[in-house]
């Protein structure tokens, strides 16, 4: 037993005095002293007097690697100023059709149809066959005027009734009404021609702002 106890103390120390030389330097050295009352302690210098040591070889602490900057906010996409348009659709232009007296129909431009003067009647009376003349009064017992005779009384200015057409109903007359010009153009003189083409002018223009153009 005498002889095994240096050997013990000798391994003992043998690591210590291994690690006596300085760390590397990612790590840090800890000492862990052990008093003869048993009390551990852990410093950075190696132990006082009797102290039982332990050398510890611990890796250094660093600090996380710096966390990436957070990247860049996108552009704000840039500022597209539209061009607002204002289109003002005209409504289409209407067209009447209108009605005479005697059941004839005719198309107008206009909710106004054709005037007429038509006669005003009224009931009023006459002297009777030879009254009024010279100094003689009507005979007794008689009188002296026609009650309940109808007379004229004026005229008056009156219109055709009209009324507006479906739009699809206008578009099919202007249709045809340009037909009708076509043909008409091919026999008409040359003085009635050009008040022809004029017309045509607005009938096509009218289709096409109204109808589509067909």
């Amino acid at each position: 037993m005498r002889t095994l106890l240096p050997l013990l103390g000798l391994l003992t120390l043998l690591p210590i005095a291994a690690r006596a030389a300085e760390p590397p330097p990612d790590n840090v050295r800890v000492y862990r002293c052990v008093a003869s009352n048993g009390v551990v302690s852990l410093q950075d210098a190696p132990c006082a007097g009797k102290h039982q040591q332990q050398v510890l070889d611990m890796v250094r602490p660093k600090d996380p690697p710096p966390r990436p900057a957070p990247p860049a906010p996108a552009p704000a996409p840039p500022v597209v100023q539209r061009e607002v348009r204002v289109v003002r659709v005209q409504a289409p232009q209407p067209m009447y059709e209108c009605v005479t007296p005697d059941g004839d129909r005719y198309t107008s431009e206009s909710n106004e149809g054709n005037p007429r003067w038509v006669p005003l009647w009224t009931y009023g009376y006459v002297p009777r066959h030879g009254h009024g003349h010279g100094h003689h009064g009507p005979p007794p017992g008689t009188v002296p005027w026609r009650p309940g005779v109808v007379m004229p009384a004026g005229a008056t200015l009156v219109r055709d009734t009209c009324s507006a057409l479906p739009q699809q109903e206008v578009c099919a007359r202007l249709r045809d009404r340009r037909w009708e010009l076509i043909r008409r153009y091919n026999s008409a003189l040359q003085s009635e021609r050009q008040a022809l083409v004029r017309e045509q002018r607005g009938v096509e223009a009218r289709l096409d702002q109204d109808c589509g153009g067909s």
